[in-house]
């Protein structure tokens, strides 16, 4: 689902929820499955330095990310709550901007998880895009929306492998 200034992607994970906090809340394995080499570890009010590094799980994806190996971001950490949820902000469209972007440019990604039959439900929701400029927005919009469901896939595919 995307509506104006929000993209929601859901997917239920079939590991148990401990293994799905683990993928997410633990930086180097966020990474890992991702696409990310991550500067520290996720704490509330952290701000991290990271770079793109192609992804290890999907040999598709992680081509698709060579070309933007080594581009540097910045995360924002707002929430860490065990189990439940991660949130940290970001600049869609990092590529595009530069390293000292205002962080009131920022959009919010949240990973939400609940456990259900069959697995855990991962929402990945990330909002605010009414404060990326104008210029970027529509197609940070875009890009966001496609990179959410190649994630989802991605970190599927990541708990789906023995030594996740």
């Amino acid at each position: 689902m995307t509506s104006a200034n929000t993209i929601v992607k859901q997917v239920v994970l079939k590991a148990p929820l401990e293994r799905v906090w683990q993928a997410i809340a633990d930086s180097e394995r966020f990474g890992h499955w991702f696409g990310a080499e991550v500067d520290g570890a996720f704490a509330p009010g952290a701000r991290l330095q990271a770079r793109i590094r192609p992804t290890r799980v999907d040999p598709e994806i992680a081509k698709f990310q060579e070309p933007y190996d080594g581009v540097a971001f910045v995360l924002l950490v707002e929430r860490v709550e065990p189990m439940r949820l991660l949130s940290f902000r970001w600049h869609p469209g990092g590529t595009d901007v530069g390293p000292d972007a205002p962080d009131d440019e920022t959009t919010l990604v949240e990973f939400a998880l609940e456990e259900t039959d069959g697995g855990v439900r991962l929402a990945i929701t990330e909002s605010g895009f009414e404060r990326v400029p104008l210029a970027r927005r529509a197609q940070a919009i875009r890009d966001n929306t496609g990179g959410w469901e190649a994630q989802a896939g991605l970190i599927a595919k990541y708990l789906a492998q023995d030594d996740a």
